[in-house]
């Protein structure tokens, strides 16, 4: 149904705040609390008007949103690296997550110290740090964007990409 279809929302300063459906969009629009900002050629049509159906739509007053850190998880590290170990390369859907330095060694659980790696190179790497092991990580791990779960959710929607630049 194409009234649940996702549409990007902008904060008034154009940083992506939200992902809503096609049905809420236009009840902001109506509203006058935004405005569509990117919409496609197709219609939804009522009794008395047609829409366009936005794509990405802006706020029209700001939002303060405070920041919250994101927790680690092995669903955000896998995300975080694309699904990919990052010591070979390799995309796999079982991956494991590896602590560059081991938690034997005082590595903490934390998105600076945690990577996706494939079995192969988690149990090559073993309890040593990447460099004992000769092992080089692609990636450097860091505490991903605030905002990365609107790519995540994007599902590669070409007309969002120029907001999602700077995620």
């Amino acid at each position: 149904m194409i009234t649940q279809n996702p549409v990007l929302v902008l904060n008034q300063n154009y940083q992506p705040l939200n992902i809503c459906n096609v049905k809420r969009a236009l009840a902001l629009i109506l509203l006058e609390k935004a405005e569509s900002t990117v919409h496609s050629k197709e219609f939804i049509k009522s009794p008395s008007k047609s829409f366009n159906i936005p794509i990405v739509i802006r706020l029209m007053s700001y939002i303060h949103k405070p920041i919250h850190p994101k927790k680690i998880s092995r669903q955000g590290v896998l995300f975080r690296d694309k699904n990919t170990c990052q010591y070979c390369g390799i995309s796999s859907e079982s991956l494991t997550l590896d602590h560059v330095i081991p938690k034997s060694r005082g590595g903490k659980h934390t998105w600076e110290n945690v990577v996706a790696a494939c079995i192969k190179c988690n149990h090559k790497k073993a309890g040593y740090t990447p460099q004992e092991a000769k092992m080089k990580l692609i990636n450097k791990a860091k505490k991903p964007n605030i905002n990365s779960n609107y790519i995540l959710q994007s599902k590669n929607i070409k007309e969002w990409k120029p907001f999602l630049v700077s995620v």
